[in-house]
């Protein structure tokens, strides 16, 4: 049997909202260790952007991008190597690897979190042997977590963001909190709100560009973007671009 992949592009649309001159954005979704779908949209973005009048191609990860799916260890590898495709390169930290960095600290509430929200097949995909696993206690998972991880992973992984501006686009993982100046917004409302910031109909101008909440398909508004649609279950990645004011979407599907 013949597996082919499949390549979208929406439909270029005009917005109020106005990214940087001379810059074209491109923003990934949650990817939650879907190597195959990442490895395809990052191809995808480079065929993409043959036809940018930008100088400038800035490419930014939401994050996410490890847990539920089979190859997280692959995800990070792949997106340190984008670090060096596509200048300037962001990636933003999300709840997950929030809670994977507090574990890989020793700190065993995160870890117990972590593998609750799908640490498990994280830690498979580094090594760990899943007879070895269901056999560990918490305290042994914590102890072994650090040697798990290589030390380059860890260290890219320690480097992510919070927040983006670019233009009149935010970027947030999760969203922003409604009210709060874009200067005084809070880590952990960046990295895990939902319903205070999917209910609220304006940021003060800014289109809010987030992962982090799954909807079936890209949430497309004048105040957000949602582009989390569920790869690790759906088997489909989206991606938004924007370049003036400009604004299309891009999926990857398995």
């Amino acid at each position: 049997m013949i597996f082919r992949r499949w390549f979208w592009r929406g439909k270029v649309e005009q917005w109020d909202s106005l990214a940087p001159q001379g810059e074209r954005i491109y923003a990934i979704g949650d990817v939650h260790g879907r190597f195959d779908l990442l490895e395809d949209m990052l191809g995808q973005l480079e065929k993409d952007c043959r036809d940018a009048d930008a100088d400038v191609i800035r490419l930014i990860l939401l994050g996410d991008l490890i847990d539920r799916g089979p190859a997280s260890q692959a995800v990070v590898e792949r997106a340190m190597q984008a670090s060096g495709q596509f200048r300037p390169f962001h990636w933003l930290t999300g709840n997950h690897e929030e809670m994977l960095l507090a574990a890989l600290d020793g700190n065993i509430p995160a870890l117990r979190q972590f593998i609750r929200a799908g640490g498990q097949a994280c830690l498979i995909s580094y090594g760990l042997d899943p007879v070895e696993y269901q056999r560990a206690s918490l305290e042994q998972l914590s102890l072994a977590l650090p040697d798990l991880i290589p030390p380059a992973h860890q260290q890219f992984l320690r480097r992510g963001e919070d927040l983006i501006i670019r233009g009149d686009y935010v970027f947030a993982h999760a969203g922003i909190r409604p009210g709060l100046p874009i200067q005084r917004q809070r880590q952990q409302d960046l990295r895990w709100i939902r319903n205070d910031f999917l209910s609220a109909g304006h940021f003060e101008g800014l289109t809010i560009v987030h992962g982090h909440t799954i909807s079936p398909n890209p949430v497309n508004l004048r105040h957000r973007i949602g582009i989390d649609t569920g790869a690790f279950q759906t088997g489909r990645l989206s991606a938004v671009a924007l370049e003036g004011n400009r604004r299309w979407f891009l999926e990857a599907r398995a």
